[in-house]
């Protein structure tokens, strides 16, 4: 047996068949019962002529039909790629193109937007359709029907560990691009490397993997959609340790649905993005703290987004004892870890300097401790082979130096004396200021310490005489109102005053991804609309 993601599940499901592996509303599916469905889609698949790496599209909100979308494809070598159903016709029209689809299974609601970008698909082996609200696009096969007519049993061809593994990211900063993994490097770097407790400790061979899963499994609510890296990567790695994977009915966040599935199912570990989706979920606790028998709980995890030291302190507040896990990564990089700093245990995590994580100058060598020099974060050991069809944008991410290779997510960080790196925050998002760089992280969290505040996005926007100006969006808490003038009084406490908001700008909700990462572009514009006449004065 080789590291391929196929060959690790079914070693799994031959350990503990009978175990449940996903439950999506009425329907909860065994280890067996997963593996026969996608046993059944990927011999489907293979019969319509698709094959080793073809390129599969998934646009689907999370229930069993993506899990098994994802593994048919690793049965036969294909690649599922992952489609924003948030997307309209011209950047579907894009993704469709780029990632060179030959097949598409999504569900009925998104029929509109399908129908306006299939002509990007020139070569259709496979459309299929997972019938829920919405029309119905009548040259689709009905996913049911369609993995029925398939037998439930393995019989495929050998496997290996440099099978395709992609990742579509970007889409709210730019035009969304496919990260390439081989199978063996997204298991050990993002899919947990076979240690189902995260304590670090991966397996050496692939024959391992049945020996670690654990019996029961720990049971994990994945509310980041499977569309987005977090998502899948949670249900992957929980599977991968026999754990059983809870998903959200109809895929659309819900706090209070959260906390009914918690005690119903007893779960053991929530996934959220941030503040945007932890915020809300205690809010609610806050408000009828009795409501929901929440002793299963024992961790809450969040990926995608840092918590601020506020939501920190009310989770510590309202579900004591808990674990509370706040992870850096990227699809460029995989899960990277994190830690609360000595003493600050509401404090933003903080990675260390190792083998596989650094801090490199402009140069490609390390930082010097202690220096304040401002690097990139770097990523080493397991990581991807590049972008999809964009060797310039792979050169300068995925690089080579002194015989390694480092991914570089583009976050900009130091290293302190003791080796601990300080994430500044993603370059790009950087705002200069006369002079002065503001990342956006720490802004947005002094924002969200004031009592009133509910989120917050900073963004810079054109100013004449300092190049940028910092400007925030800021949403209130329900039931109450933001005073402009109060909360840049509670900046100036917090932030240097070059820092501190020019203008806040207060708006009724912050828009944000189904994944809760922020919508920068639609920040921008708000801002720079609002701030149009005084700039142009």
């Amino acid at each position: 047996m080789e590291f391929n993601l196929a060959d690790l599940f079914e070693s799994v499901v031959d350990r503990v068949g009978s175990q449940t592996a996903i439950v999506a509303g009425a329907r909860r599916l065994s280890y067996t019962e997963l593996d026969q469905r996608a046993n059944r889609l990927a011999h489907y698949l293979e019969r319509a002529g698709t094959g080793p790496g073809d390129r599969v599209g998934l646009q689907l909100v999370n229930g069993t039909e993506y899990i098994e979308g994802m593994l048919a494809c690793f049965k036969i070598r294909a690649v599922p790629i992952n489609v924003n159903y948030r997307y309209v016709a011209s950047e579907l029209q894009y993704l469709y193109k780029d990632a060179s689809l030959v097949g598409l299974i999504f569900h009925s609601r998104f029929v509109p937007a399908v129908t306006g970008a299939l002509g990007a698909m020139p070569e259709t082996r496979v459309l299929l359709e997972v019938p829920d609200a919405g029309g119905s696009l009548g040259s689709a096969d009905d996913y049911e029907a369609a993995i029925e007519s398939a037998p439930p049993i393995r019989g495929f061809p050998p496997r290996r560990a440099d099978d395709l593994y992609c990742v579509y990211t970007g889409g709210t900063t730019g035009m969304p691009k496919g990260v390439l993994w081989r199978h063996e490097d997204i298991f050990f770097a993002a899919m947990g490397g076979g240690d189902p407790l995260s304590l670090g400790d991966h397996i050496g061979s692939p024959e391992e993997l049945a020996d670690r899963v654990l019996q029961p499994g720990i049971t994990a609510l994945a509310i980041p959609p499977f569309m987005h890296a977090a998502g899948h990567w949670l249900a992957f790695s929980n599977m991968f340790g026999g754990g059983r994977i809870v998903t959200i009915p109809g895929g659309v966040f819900d706090p209070s649905e959260v906390w009914r599935l918690v005690e119903a199912e007893a779960v053991n570990a929530v996934v959220v993005v941030g503040d945007a989706m932890a915020r809300p979920l205690l809010d609610l606790l806050a408000a009828d703290p009795g409501r929901y028998d929440l002793s299963s709980l024992m961790a809450v995890g969040s990926g995608g987004a840092v918590l601020s030291p506020s939501t920190k302190a009310q989770l510590a507040q309202l579900l004591p004892g808990r674990i509370v896990v706040d992870l850096f990564g990227s699809s460029e990089t995989g899960q990277i870890g994190g830690e609360a700093p000595p003493g600050d245990p509401y404090g933003p995590p903080r990675l260390r300097v190792d083998e596989r994580t650094d801090v490199l100058d402009a140069d490609l060598e390390a930082v010097r401790p202690g220096s304040s020099v401002v690097g990139r974060l770097a990523r080493g050991g397991h990581v991807p082979i590049g972008y999809f069809g964009d060797p310039a944008k792979s050169a300068t991410t995925f690089v080579e130096h002194r015989g390694q290779r480092w991914a570089l997510p583009g976050d900009l960080a130091t290293v302190q004396d003791d080796g601990t790196i300080i994430v500044l925050g993603r370059g790009s998002l950087c705002i200069n200021t006369g002079g002065e760089k503001v990342f956006p992280d720490e802004v947005e969290a002094a924002l969200k310490d004031h009592p009133d505040v509910s989120d917050a996005i900073v963004v810079g926007v054109p100013d004449i005489r300092f190049g940028e100006r910092v400007v925030a969006l800021v949403q209130p808490r329900p039931g109450r109102e933001v005073d402009p003038e109060t909360l840049l009084r509670h900046g100036r406490k917090r932030l240097s005053g070059y820092k501190v908001p020019r203008k806040i700008i207060v708006t009724d909700e912050i828009v944000r991804s189904p994944s809760g990462k922020p919508d920068y572009p639609w920040a921008r514009s708000v801002a720079e609309s609002a701030a149009g006449l005084e700039n142009e004065a």
